[in-house]
């Protein structure tokens, strides 16, 4: 249909708002590829041959627009497996950073270790090297209408590039008591302020008080595990633990990643797949990425295009469920 069409004209001919507004409802230019050798093509023609987006193209599109669309509050997405090892530190950071690069910031990290964790560790290093520790110690500064993002800058860490920030839990070995879940609830509480999206890592203890909290607080659930039948073994006794204790739905919309090794030599990677695939909403594979592997800080420009792809898949799968 027509937008200029069945237009209001005042009585001498001259047009209304409404004509100019309905401008906005024209039709809008036939897509072009910009990616890939569809675009090199309309390049090298400088402009003669104008091929639409391939099918890569397009399911890249989509799953940005996923990403980048409108949650409608707060949402925490968790990432949890009690075995050390499983990829959850660095699925925190990839899918902020992930998040980060496409939405344009208001995305926090935050390492809810009940006592040492390494998200600081694999995040660039900021100006101070502040923790929750320190967060909870000043909790009285940002009570009540008190605090502002400039405050709160003294206690998470700017990723740069990355586009988010994180608040690492206490590095030292020997650290005091552990979180409770009024500590948890508390820190949320205030993050909340000034974040969009939260995104938590968790400890090994299923029983903790903060890793329980963590559980309630969840909009969305991320399961990590090695292609290895321990970790996954491990991710599967855990939502065992989760149905039983009354988060059957939880589970079943939680997005199951599985972190690809060099090779693919010794591992049931279909047996994995079959069960979480049965269980949880998504499974999704994470490649391979040496830099990941190395164990140093994590830049996001630095990563192989296969690895970014794969983990915009999966941020695009964790925003369906948001």
């Amino acid at each position: 249909m027509d937008p200029y069409q069945q237009v209001p004209w005042v009585s001498d001919g001259t047009p209304t708002a409404e004509e100019f507004a309905r401008r906005r409802l024209a039709k809008p230019a036939e897509p072009v590829a910009t990616m890939g050798p569809r675009a090199l093509l309309t390049k090298g023609t400088m402009g003669l041959v104008r091929l639409a987006p391939g099918k890569r193209e397009q399911e890249y599109k989509q799953d940005v627009e996923m990403v980048r669309r409108n949650f409608g509050g707060l949402r925490q997405v968790t990432v949890v497996n009690p075995k050390g090892g499983a990829g959850k530190t660095v699925a925190v950071l990839l899918l902020a950073m992930t998040f980060g690069q496409k939405r344009g910031g208001y995305v926090l990290a935050w390492d809810n270790n009940e006592t040492q964790g390494t998200l600081g560790m694999r995040a660039q290093q900021d100006f101070h090297a502040r923790t929750v520790r320190d967060m909870m110690r000043d909790l009285h500064l940002f009570r009540g209408s008190h605090g502002r993002v400039g405050d709160l800058s003294q206690y998470v860490r700017a990723q740069g590039e990355g586009m988010f920030d994180v608040l690492a839990s206490d590095e030292s070995a020997t650290a005091g008591e552990m979180l409770t879940a009024s500590a948890f609830a508390e820190i949320r509480e205030i993050v909340s302020r000034f974040y969009k999206l939260i995104f938590v890592d968790t400890g090994n203890n299923v029983r903790a008080q903060n890793w329980q909290a963590a559980m309630d607080a969840t909009d969305q659930l991320v399961i990590t595990m090695s292609a290895r039948n321990d970790s996954a073994e491990t991710a599967a006794r855990m939502l065992d633990h989760l149905e039983q204790s009354g988060r059957q739905r939880l589970v079943r919309q939680a997005v199951s990643v599985v972190s690809m090794p060099p090779t693919r030599k010794d591992i049931d990677l279909p047996a994995i797949e079959r069960h979480f695939a049965a269980r949880t909403r998504a499974v999704l594979l994470a490649p391979y990425e040496k830099l990941i592997d190395s164990g140093e800080p994590i830049r996001y420009g630095q990563l192989s295009n296969n690895t970014r792809d794969a983990w915009l898949k999966i941020a695009a799968a964790v925003a369906e469920g948001l």
